[in-house]
């Protein structure tokens, strides 16, 4: 286990939270091996700690906690068990008994007291797996890390890994708690250094992933396409050319020496400037299928975005849709991809706005392999300046029927872009913790409460006395958020660039695809089939008849689907003018009742992480007011409507 310097937070794995585990006798049996090694680990420094005791391997003696390792089998599933005064966690691989463990942690004295029972918990999804857009050289514009909003890189500096990789191990710690067991190590957008590490650099990526290991963690690599040209010398990326295979299945061999235990790769191809198959007159099934045959003998996982549409879009033209995009490139090579090659798609057709409906191209593909990505990483909701916990937003993801059943049933992971650094806190904000946390615990089960999950990582990071006013702060934060920003589905409105704070109409004549098409009449993007750009059509029944018509369209993704009149009536008795008004002045009071609260739990939070989320409130509510008051005086100028409650528009 990881001795982090007193300056590091612990995050929700807190020494109080190893007390009923390291006041009480552990035996711990079965298996050797990293993961197995971290358990007993874990379980001492808390024995050291609370004057428990653990014994290794040992044949008699008494205890009140079993750790029990049956077998070797890889598995992650384990059975908990309360019988006879003992409580037993048991395993047949040893993935299984660091989860077990931790499940123990997180029950805290309720898994050594109450009625006997018997539990067997295995993750709904075999890959849970972090994507960081850490740059090994800092980028002239993104930094060191792209939409990274909690400082440095937790693996590069200067321009190379880390030396230091205590910090990396404590992470993965940190990930092996809450459920996830794959990172991804660098930036999908491969510039030439990160392209490097594919190759004369992978030893440093080797170092990464030794520390990652002892936690259960697989590390994966973001590789270029054009590798082959940009590393090899070839004067050709075509997935089909001999050649290129050759060399693919060369430099995936030399990964493999490095690292027995690599992941795969993850792929950003022909999207935003990245080169890809397009180039050669391939398909992205092409291309995603000569890097699995690579991978495939050594058991590896090639992970394709599905990120692909026009960035360079006439915004006179209409006819042209973004939202479209996904799904008209990939769903005709449905059955086309390997067995090894996933499809990894964002969770909403656009860029992770705070409101979106949940890709078409999800449950469009049953031949093809599904990865669904969120981004944890707050680039659109707040960038963790702001308290905005996101767990009701991917529940709602998770739980969708595009066809019905549950999207977390037609995926085969899940993939958040990460929101750590190398900030104390670890995430800038500590509140945004909980994202992360939240993440790796739905990721291992979909169907979850998620403000059960909230309550558990509150507990764990806060204890018992300042739970109900951090709950307070935090279970309603993402529909105040929308409240403040973008009304009803219509995304964007931000600053360009760097994503931050409001600009109505930011990206309103831009090549990104990105518009609101507010006129003195209405607003809204027509995505109807009937008169629109047919994006709603994409829809298997009876969303596509849902999301057809205003009448039937939600309330909150009205101004996705249609371009309606400000007088429109929504579901909900307001007109979309009034709604505006309404939803932006509310959501600043609720960021002031919400600041309110947390300042008085002052004497019930430690001092530095009180007042490091005092100081984001003092920012998030200067920011909503400006929000509040850019996009009420926008819109009041556009439409004329007054306010019906007579409140100062400027």
């Amino acid at each position: 286990m990881p001795h982090l310097p007193e300056s590091v937070d612990p995050a929700w794995l807190t020494p109080g939270a190893f007390r009923p585990i390291g006041s009480r006798r552990t035996l711990i049996r079965g298996g050797e091996g990293p993961a197995v090694d971290s358990v007993h680990e874990e379980v001492a420094q808390a024995c050291a700690r609370f004057g428990g005791h653990v014994e290794r391997d040992a044949s008699s003696g008494p205890y009140d906690l079993l750790l029990d390792l049956t077998g070797d089998d890889g598995s992650e599933g384990f059975t908990f068990a309360r019988e006879d005064g003992r409580t037993t966690v048991t395993a047949s691989g040893r993935p299984g008994l660091l989860y077990g463990l931790f499940h123990v942690v997180r029950l805290g004295e309720d898994a050594f007291r109450g009625e006997p029972r018997r539990e067997t918990h295995r993750p709904a999804l075999g890959l849970r797996m972090l994507d960081h857009w850490d740059n090994v050289s800092v980028h002239p514009v993104m930094g060191q890390v792209e939409r990274g909003y909690a400082g440095g890189s937790l693996f590069w500096e200067d321009g190379r890994a880390r030396g230091d990789l205590e910090r990396v191990m404590a992470y993965g710690r940190l990930l092996a708690s809450c459920g996830i067991n794959a990172v991804a190590v660098n930036n999908v957008n491969v510039h030439r250094a990160e392209a490097r590490l594919l190759t004369e650099r992978i030893g440093e990526v080797a170092a990464i992933a030794g520390a990652l290991r002892a936690y259960g963690i697989r590390t994966h690599l973001s590789v270029s396409f054009a590798a082959p040209v940009v590393l090899g010398g070839l004067a050709t990326a075509d997935p089909l050319d001999e050649g290129v295979r050759t060399w693919w299945a060369e430099a995936t061999a030399r990964v493999y020496e490095a690292i027995p235990d690599f992941g795969g790769y993850v792929v950003k191809a022909d999207s935003e400037g990245q080169p890809g198959p397009f180039a050669y007159g391939r398909s992205h099934a092409e291309g995603a299928n000569m890097l699995a045959a690579a991978l495939e003998p050594y058991g590896g996982t090639v992970h394709w975005r599905a990120f692909v549409y026009d960035h360079r879009q006439d915004w006179r033209d209409r006819t042209t849709d973004r939202a479209r995009a996904a799904y008209d490139h990939f769903v005709p090579l449905d059955g086309e991809f390997a067995s090894n090659a996933v499809l990894q798609v964002k969770h909403g057709p656009m860029d992770f706005q705070v409101r979106e409906p949940v890709s078409p191209l999800i449950g469009a593909m049953p031949g093809t392999r599904l990865a669904v990505e969120l981004q944890a990483t707050q680039e659109y909701t707040g960038q963790q300046r702001h308290v905005c916990w996101l767990g009701p937003m991917w529940s709602e993801v998770l739980r969708f029927r595009p066809d019905g059943t549950p999207v977390a049933e037609l995926a085969d992971a899940l993939v958040a872009v990460s929101n750590v650094g190398d900030d104390p806190f670890w995430t800038g904000h500590p509140l945004a913790q909980a994202n992360l946390y939240t993440f790796g615990r739905l990721a291992w089960r979909p169907d979850a409460d998620p403000l059960e999950i909230l309550d558990e990582w509150i507990r764990l990071t806060f204890g018992t006395e300042p739970a109900a006013g951090v709950r307070a702060v935090m279970e309603g934060s993402w529909r105040t958020y929308e409240r403040y920003t973008a009304p009803l589905g219509v995304g964007f409105m931000v600053q360009p660039g760097h994503h931050y704070g409001p600009s109505v109409d930011g990206y309103e004549y831009s090549p990104w695809g990105t518009y609101h098409f507010a006129d003195r009449d209405g607003i809204g993007v027509d995505r109807s089939a009937a008169t629109g750009t047919g994006y709603a059509a994409q829809y298997a029944k009876p969303w596509a008849e849902v999301y057809e018509s205003p009448e039937t369209c939600p309330d909150e993704l009205l101004l996705f689907f249609h371009h309606v009149p400000y007088g429109h009536v929504l579901h909900s008795g307001e007109t979309v003018i009034q709604h505006i008004y309404d939803t932006h002045f509310k959501g600043v009071e609720e960021v002031e009742a919400a600041r309110r609260v947390w300042a008085s739990l002052v004497e019930v939070v430690d001092a530095e992480r009180h007042s490091r989320v005092t100081e984001r409130f003092e920012e998030q509510l200067r920011c909503a007011r400006e929000w509040r008051d850019q996009i009420n005086s926008y819109f009041f100028r556009k439409s004329g409507v007054p306010d019906a409650h007579g409140r100062r528009i400027h």
